[in-house]
């Protein structure tokens, strides 16, 4: 089984569903964007057992790697930034030659612009293979920063609308369009 783009479709597009359908009353009611992004995890474990993705876990706020450290990104200026994500799909550090495949990110309306922005540079960064060659994601050995993931989502959450936007990210920018998901 390979692990692309079009594979991790097949598992985001129903766990996004599942997300929505099951979950409007919180999305409604307004709760915590840390307690939709861990609902949405169990959501995206049901579809990646059901697609036979193995070895591999959705986790919300997230924030080690390899041996219990601080996970970090390099941001445009080659400083070590702290990240944690809403939620990622991984492999925990077990599978090395392809420990990352989803990096997401949600937020409300109300979230500032600026926040927002700082959103998708993660995204960004989360998703390029390398660094101008300062680190890399060889498939051989863990990288210094965290880098790799195959898809970023970010998701706008609007709940008064009951709709969605979701932009994607690949390769370090982002690689479609705002799609509008309504709920």
């Amino acid at each position: 089984m390979k692990i692309n783009s079009k594979y991790l479709n097949r598992i985001i597009e129903p766990a996004m569903d599942d997300f929505f359908k099951f979950e409007i009353n919180s999305i409604l009611a307004d709760v915590a964007e840390r307690n939709l992004c861990a609902r949405m995890a169990m959501h995206f474990e049901k579809h990646m057992k059901a697609a036979g993705l193995v070895g591999y876990y959705a986790d919300s706020e997230y924030n080690r790697k390899q041996h219990g450290q601080v996970k970090t990104i390099l941001n445009g200026e080659l400083e070590v930034i702290s990240i944690t994500c809403d939620l990622i799909i991984h492999s925990r550090g077990e599978i090395i030659s392809k420990d990352n495949l989803i990096a997401i990110e949600m937020a409300k309306p109300n979230k500032s612009q600026q926040a927002m922005q700082d959103d998708r540079n993660r995204l960004m960064a989360l998703t390029k293979a390398s660094y101008d060659g300062v680190w890399s994601n060889d498939g051989t050995a863990h990288p210094e920063h965290v880098c790799g993931y195959v898809k970023g989502l970010f998701l706008i959450v609007d709940r008064n609308s009951r709709q969605a936007q979701l932009e994607s990210y690949a390769h370090g920018e982002i690689s479609r369009p705002s799609q509008v998901i309504s709920f």
